[in-house]
């Protein structure tokens, strides 16, 4: 049986705490943790750069799942390859997604890419063989706090069904408006690590209260 991971994203944290909120999230039993970082270009909101994952890295052991959500990746990957487990970037944000995928694993990082809701599959189909994970955006980037879009699991879904048929390695990450309430419909659409943002860094209870009620929706 397929073990869904957790990663908590510090989009939807206190900036002005987030060593804090990370360690919060390490400390709640996070498997990951997920760092949306925006231009301003490939989305209209700017969050943060390097140096505040750098400091990030130094304040927790967490795996770092790197989300780039801007222009031209592949000029950036050097300055986030070495402290991220997996860095990830949009098939929509560059014409060149196969050799920032190598460009990625040279600096030492698990490559991914991700998919908007209005891409289809078939825009990753070349690449897929040289992916470590698929990133299925369930909200259009940008923000946190958003619902997720049903039919996106659907693409989720046959995301898996090519992936297995075909033998490729690559996991399945879903990202956006993940809640208790559709946990396990994201992994029974084939997910192998979910991005949780409101649902983990709110005002209705602590970050592990919220990580266990998660994991307690996915035991099911």
């Amino acid at each position: 049986m397929r073990t869904v991971r957790l990663a908590p994203s510090i989009l939807t944290a206190d900036f002005g705490r987030l060593a804090d909120e990370a360690r919060a999230a390490e400390a709640g039993g996070a498997d990951l943790l997920h760092l949306d970082v925006m231009d301003g270009h490939f989305v209209p909101v700017i969050t943060f750069g390097p140096a505040v994952v750098e400091a990030l890295r130094r304040a927790v052991s967490l795996p770092f799942d790197v989300h780039l959500m801007v222009a031209e990746p592949e000029r950036r990957l050097d300055a986030y390859a070495e402290a991220a487990a997996t860095v990830n970037v949009h098939v929509e944000a560059t014409a060149h997604v196969h050799r920032a995928l190598d460009l990625i694993r040279r600096g030492g990082a698990e490559a991914g890419v991700c998919l908007n809701p209005g891409t289809p599959l078939a825009a990753i189909e070349e690449s897929l063989p040289e992916a470590d994970q698929v990133t299925v955006m369930t909200v259009n980037p940008g923000w946190g706090g958003q619902r997720l879009i049903p039919s996106q699991l659907d693409k989720a879904a046959r995301l898996r069904e090519t992936i297995d048929a075909r033998g490729y390695g690559a996991r399945i990450q879903i990202d956006g408006g993940v809640t208790v309430a559709n946990a396990a419909r994201c992994a029974a659409a084939g997910a192998d690590a979910l991005v949780c943002g409101g649902s983990v860094y709110n005002e209705r209870a602590g970050v592990a209260e919220n990580l266990a009620a998660l994991r307690a929706a996915l035991d099911g």
